[in-house]
């Protein structure tokens, strides 16, 4: 993959994102990212609002229809198959996980955690350390075949250590590079490698 449709793939994953931030997801110098996301809105792919871009419909469509052609080795590969199914299934714990940290059960109703119970985020934290040492072989897997995948497993474990020290919005807060918040963006970029559809 060329830098250029390296750039729209961050891009298109992250779906509306400032260069630095498109930078850290795909490992390029930020000024290069720049430049290709400045020349991609000259260009009429992209759209730009406050230093922010976005793919323009056709451009997003256009690099899905690149997908074949770039993760075929990926696609071909059994090994990374095989990561990639294991990672769905620990994926579905991790959505268990968030479920259990944004509600608490209450006379057996399940109401918004309010974070009060330090013991049980603590408990609900724990599990995302027993997770993360899950899928810590996944990717390392899955990155012997697409090597940028280590930048995933980098933020992850930032995000954990985070929360484990106690600052717990880095669990699930949609405003930083929490865990939750990375590991979305890892699912969008696998479902992307192997051409299937999120399901809801």
């Amino acid at each position: 993959m060329q830098a250029r449709d390296l750039v729209h793939h961050g891009l298109a994953i992250k779906r509306h994102a400032a260069p630095a931030t498109v930078a850290s997801l795909v490992g390029l110098p930020e000024d290069q990212v720049a430049a290709i996301l400045a020349d991609t809105k000259a260009k009429g792919r992209a759209i730009e609002t406050q230093g922010a871009y976005a793919l323009t419909p056709l451009a997003r469509l256009a690099l899905e229809g690149k997908y074949s052609l770039f993760f075929a080795d990926a696609r071909d590969d059994a090994g990374f198959h095989a990561a990639y199914e294991r990672f769905e299934v620990i994926n579905r714990s991790l959505k268990q996980l968030i479920t259990d940290w944004q509600t608490i059960q209450v006379g057996g109703e399940a109401l918004p955690n309010d974070h009060r119970d330090e013991a049980y985020d603590r408990k609900i934290i724990d599990r995302l350390g027993a997770l993360h040492e899950q899928i810590e072989p996944v990717l390392k897997t899955l990155a012997l075949r697409v090597p940028r995948l280590v930048i995933y497993l980098d933020k992850l474990l930032v995000a954990l250590e985070k929360s484990e020290d106690g600052e717990i919005a880095w669990v699930s807060d949609v405003h930083r590079e929490s865990y939750h918040t990375v590991w979305f963006e890892l699912h969008e970029d696998l479902l992307r490698i192997m051409g299937r559809i999120r399901e809801e």
